[in-house]
């Protein structure tokens, strides 16, 4: 019998020699391996349904987080969704093999790059069975094979979309190797995925901070990653009032557990005055207030005082914290100082501080008169997303197709040499 690390080297090598396979298709062979996948999953929706059942009483019975649950619970409109979404990504243009900034060089060769697949992707996540179905799906729509290591909590739902996924492509004519979903609910799996150098090309985490930081502690391949979503809204002085309050109130209530979600609301002091009228839309939706002296001075009882921990909080839950800053500069130095680098925003009138903003604010999506929320690939035209990465090499913000490719030169010539 094979050792946790001994089988998941075994698929993954399996996954890499599919890969060369997948990456020297073309689009409509990879098109076709997503129709044919979306109609297994419909041909396969209520053995999808009860092997969703039987992980959601595992859940029950090993008291898994109600967030998790909802995550987990599959249901004919969270199936549909599925279904929409790899329409989405077959709709999306093929992101390979053209070729870009092609010129003539002075020596009479004409150089330009291929935009190509990066090979074996791993994904590593919690929870939600529909990330099988997305990562699979962008994975293939830009010539690249996959190793996914589903939540063990999910292990009986990934296992018919596994079926599924390994029934479209070999109907499409693709190798079904070049999808594997892990089989196994072993946490060692993680480990043995993250260090197989020179066969997975890229990792990419989707979960909990814990297992974020785990992997990137521990990875010796590339990984594609952000920990936290720390994103903040700052209201300037020559915001708009109404527009500023419709914003925050959005960027925090719309939905609580993303990382896309405002956990921090700076406002300029020359508009404290929106303060109150803010602060009661807020708290008549169930937020908790956290704010600086100033802000509780005039919020009163309405507000607790915010501890430094506070301003560099993830809460992913109904409560902000609040800051009132003397001025643009401030507040810049407040989100370089406690942001993530995810998401953060500026509500203003003047177009001279919107473009100031946006050129010192170091973060992968900057903001102007939007709420936070728009902070994704679906959003942004991606169609669906891998991950959202804060790093600053290949891919930054929402990744999509183009994210989980690379470029290489090409050099066109008619008998040319150096002289």
């Amino acid at each position: 019998m094979l050792s946790v690390q001994e089988y998941v080297k075994e698929l993954a090598a399996s996954a890499k020699r599919a890969s060369a396979q997948v990456a020297s298709s073309p689009v409509s062979v990879r098109d076709s391996a997503l129709d044919a996948v979306a109609e297994q999953i419909q041909l396969q929706r209520g053995c999808l349904l009860e092997a969703n059942h039987l992980d959601l009483a595992n859940a029950s019975t090993t008291g898994l987080d109600s967030a998790l649950v909802d995550r987990l619970e599959l249901n004919e409109g969270r199936i549909d969704a599925m279904l929409e979404s790899l329409a989405v990504v077959r709709a999306l243009p093929d992101p390979i093999g053209g070729i870009e900034d092609l010129r003539f060089m002075t020596s009479g060769i004409q150089v330009g790059k291929m935009r190509v697949p990066l090979g074996l992707i791993g994904i590593i996540y919690e929870s939600r069975p529909n990330v099988t179905v997305d990562a699979a799906s962008l994975c293939l729509k830009s010539g690249n094979a996959v190793l996914l290591r589903g939540g063990s909590e999910a292990i009986e739902s990934n296992r018919v979309l596994a079926t599924c996924i390994r029934a479209g492509l070999t109907r499409a004519g693709l190798p079904p190797e070049a999808v594997q979903v892990l089989d196994t609910t072993d946490r060692d799996a993680v480990s043995a995925m993250v260090t197989l150098n020179g066969v997975i090309d890229m990792v990419v985490p989707r979960g909990g901070k814990g297992l974020i930081e785990r992997v990137a502690r521990d990875a010796t391949v590339p990984v594609l990653k952000h920990l936290d979503g720390v994103c903040h809204l700052y209201i300037h002085a020559d915001a708009d009032v109404k527009m500023a309050i419709d914003l925050a109130i959005n960027a925090k209530t719309h939905r609580y557990g993303t990382c896309n979600t405002m956990e921090s609301l700076l406002i300029d002091q020359d508009v404290a005055t929106l303060i109150p009228d803010l602060a009661a839309s807020l708290l008549e939706r169930g937020v908790e207030l956290r704010g600086c002296p100033r802000v509780q001075r005039i919020l009163g009882d309405a507000c607790i005082a915010a501890s430094d921990a506070d301003w560099g909080t993830e809460y992913l839950a109904p409560i902000l914290s609040l800051k009132l800053v003397e001025n643009f500069q401030e507040a810049v130095d407040h989100i370089a100082k406690y942001g993530s680098g995810h998401t953060d925003g500026i509500v203003t009138n003047c177009h001279a501080t919107a473009m100031r903003f946006l050129r010192v604010v170091d973060s992968s999506s900057v903001m102007v008169n939007t709420s936070t929320r728009f902070a994704d690939g679906f959003e942004y035209g991606l169609g669906a997303e891998i991950g959202i990465s804060t790093d600053k090499i290949h891919a930054r913000g929402p990744v999509g197709l183009a994210g989980l490719t690379s470029q290489k030169y090409v050099v066109l010539g008619n008998g040319h040499i150096r002289r």
